[in-house]
């Protein structure tokens, strides 16, 4: 089974999702306490905090995880946060960590999820294999 790593800021968006999907998963701090070290494949659940123009869409937490080859290495795919009144920049930080990882974007959610997308990421979770879904 895929195991999950998440990055959530204060706003707490991103730690309610994961917290009502129910399962067992590692938090990416907001600063330099310790990271966690996955140590099988996971799936990284991460929101986007890119300007108007896209910059500083992967939160600068979340680059220094990735930046260690062997945390790296074990990612499988990324769902994404946001805020879709940002446009073409809603979920941006998942497609930027899927491009730069080879990992697919596996589905974004907006703010906190709906119940139809905790759903559908449960569900993704339990048959998820490396291939993408369509919940985009």
């Amino acid at each position: 089974m895929t195991g999950l790593v998440y990055f959530s800021s204060r706003s707490g968006n991103t730690a309610r999702f994961v917290a009502r999907l129910g399962r067992a998963a590692a938090r990416i701090p907001l600063h330099g306490e310790d990271m966690p070290a996955p140590d099988r494949p996971y799936v990284l659940i991460c929101p986007t905090f890119a300007d108007g123009a896209g910059r500083g869409a992967v939160p600068k937490p979340v680059i220094r995880f990735l930046n260690d080859p062997a945390r790296r290495a074990l990612i499988r795919g990324v769902i994404g946060g946001g805020n879709r009144n940002f446009g073409a920049t809603y979920g941006l930080a998942a497609d930027v960590i899927a491009a730069k990882c080879s990992v697919p974007v596996l589905c974004k959610f907006e703010l906190a999820g709906s119940e139809t997308d905790i759903a559908r990421v449960a569900a993704g979770l339990d048959t998820f294999r490396g291939t993408p879904c369509s919940t985009m």
